[in-house]
């Protein structure tokens, strides 16, 4: 086992395979947590659980949708089976459809499949993991919000959004009811990043010119920003850290207007 903040630790990581969630796999792991990679695609997922094991890391992945409840469970059993216990749970998978816009234009079926990915995923993410972690004395749990659950996007995205603001105040109750019984539950809330979810979006110049001007830093997110951000909220470096909105945005939540370069 690798010495360092997480050392002795098992983590849950949904969303595993790729962007973020690989990201925070191998800063999970290099800080000597075993690393449970939980992703629908088995090819990202055991690619993200090569990627680790080739950085001296330990990683296991199981497949799951985060939809489903009993498919939650068997993640969270797999989990405790696989290496004895659960102290962080990271609920970050996610998606973005093309097809969510504005509420007049996004269809019921869009909204509908947004909100169970985004924001149920994270309910039962949390149904089944917070038994788990207080069956091992207490732990970390870090949901994924965005900056978009604190102010309006630019871009209309109203199911993306709306799970989001749900991800948000789902986690403060949580941080709230389990905080004496040494759960700490945090919303990470990432601005843009450059991971795949979002390259669609930025392939048209003039779109990606009109998010860049929002942004302070004037550039994207990369995910092993936003995964150091999560490292932070898993480890006793934050033990007083609960119920936070935890912003990593570049300033976009701080500015009313930034210039253009």
């Amino acid at each position: 086992m690798m010495a360092g903040r997480l050392a002795e630790r098992t983590a849950l990581i949904t969303g595993g395979g790729g962007g973020i969630g690989r990201a925070a796999a191998l800063a999970f792991a290099a800080e000597g947590a075993r690393v449970v990679v939980v992703d629908s695609n088995a090819t990202a997922g055991t690619a993200t659980v090569r990627a680790v094991e080739a950085a001296g890391g330990t990683a296991a992945f199981t497949v799951a949708d985060v939809t489903s409840s009993a498919s939650v469970a068997a993640m969270v059993r797999f989990a405790e089976e696989r290496y004895g216990a659960l102290h962080v749970l990271f609920n970050n998978a996610g998606i973005f459809p093309d097809a969510d816009g504005s509420v007049v234009d996004t269809d019921e079926a869009v909204f509908d499949q947004v909100i169970a990915v985004n924001l149920k995923g994270v309910f039962l993410g949390c149904k089944y993991g917070v038994p788990a972690l207080l069956r091992a004395g207490g732990g970390a749990i870090i949901n994924t919000a965005s900056f978009v659950a604190v102010m309006g996007s630019a871009t209309s995205q109203s199911a993306y959004t709306a799970s989001k603001g749900g991800v948000l105040a789902l986690t403060r109750e949580i941080a709230v009811e389990y905080a004496r019984q040494g759960i700490r539950a945090n919303a990470l809330c990432p601005g843009p990043v450059n991971t795949p979810l979002l390259a669609p979006l930025l392939a048209d110049p003039a779109a990606r010119e009109r998010r860049m001007v929002h942004i302070p830093m004037g550039r994207l997110a990369e995910a092993r920003e936003v995964a150091a951000a999560a490292l932070f909220l898993a480890s006793d470096d934050s033990s007083f850290v609960n119920g936070a909105t935890f912003l990593v945005d570049g300033g976009i939540t701080a500015a009313y207007v930034t210039p253009l370069g």
